[in-house]
């Protein structure tokens, strides 16, 4: 009698091509492959325009998004004068809205495309039974969880101990990481608004950064001419974040 299984390299394949589907995200790309495939009847594709508000202060999370390069998600902290401070920025290493809470709990602060592109969605409620059902996804999303924590907390300090060029450098290199390009695609107003100072003051250290060869900026975008002097600028946030990063998620990281 023939064996029914499945051979080994029509897996392997089968695998691959799983993997080629979902690596436009990371977090995703390393779900278990049975927990994707639980997934898959409520997850869809969705394109972020620039400046789209996923959600707001106060609003139920109800849908989680696991963005694709070369999409970047900035969560903001509002004031009570509405000016906007950046807490994290998330791309294709990881998600955002109901990561551990479940959903439907108020969003404490506001989610807005800054670099547009695709992006995954699945209802949040969803991806929370995923999480209970398969317990390797449900670990994987609690240590992304414990990463994203850490860059808020690394911002905290960033935001009060370094001078604006360092920001700057370091948000350039993050950017860097996530648009999968050379090519930064952000204005310097909406650069300025999440490090919550003036226009002017990122322009003066963005031709800085340029004359010494390290940028190019044009209208609405930034180019990034050489990655090891850009990192030497920026302070140690950058580094420190990404090694806490990489030992909390091996499987996700270049």
């Amino acid at each position: 009698m023939a064996d029914s299984a499945e051979p080994t390299s029509d897996r392997e394949t089968r695998a691959e091509r799983v993997s080629q589907a979902y690596a436009g995200n990371r977090l995703l790309q390393a779900m278990p492959e049975e927990a994707r495939a639980a997934l898959k009847s409520t997850m869809s594709m969705t394109a972020l325009a620039r400046g789209h508000v996923l959600f707001d202060v106060g609003e139920d999370v109800r849908n989680t998004y696991l963005p694709c390069r070369p999409t970047m998600v900035a969560l903001l902290v509002v004031t009570a004068e509405g000016r906007e401070v950046e807490a994290a920025t998330i791309g294709w290493e990881g998600a955002l809205g109901g990561i551990v809470s479940g959903g439907l709990k108020p969003a404490y602060g506001r989610a807005v495309v800054q670099a547009p592109g695709p992006a995954f969605i699945v209802p949040t409620a969803r991806l929370d039974e995923m999480r209970q059902r398969f317990p390797a996804m449900g670990d994987l999303f609690t240590r992304y969880a414990d990463a994203l924590i850490a860059q808020m907390m690394q911002s905290v300090a960033c935001n009060a101990l370094h001078t604006i060029e360092q920001r700057c450098c370091r948000w350039l290199l993050s950017a860097h990481d996530r648009s999968g390009e050379d090519v930064v695609r952000l204005t310097q107003e909406a650069l300025a608004d999440m490090m919550g100072v003036q226009r002017t003051t990122v322009t003066a250290a963005a031709k800085v950064l340029q004359a010494d060869g390290i940028i190019q900026t044009r209208r609405g975008r930034v180019e990034i001419l050489d990655r090891r002097k850009l990192e030497r600028r920026a302070c140690e946030c950058y580094a420190q974040v990404e090694a806490h990063f990489s030992r909390l998620l091996p499987e996700i990281k270049d």
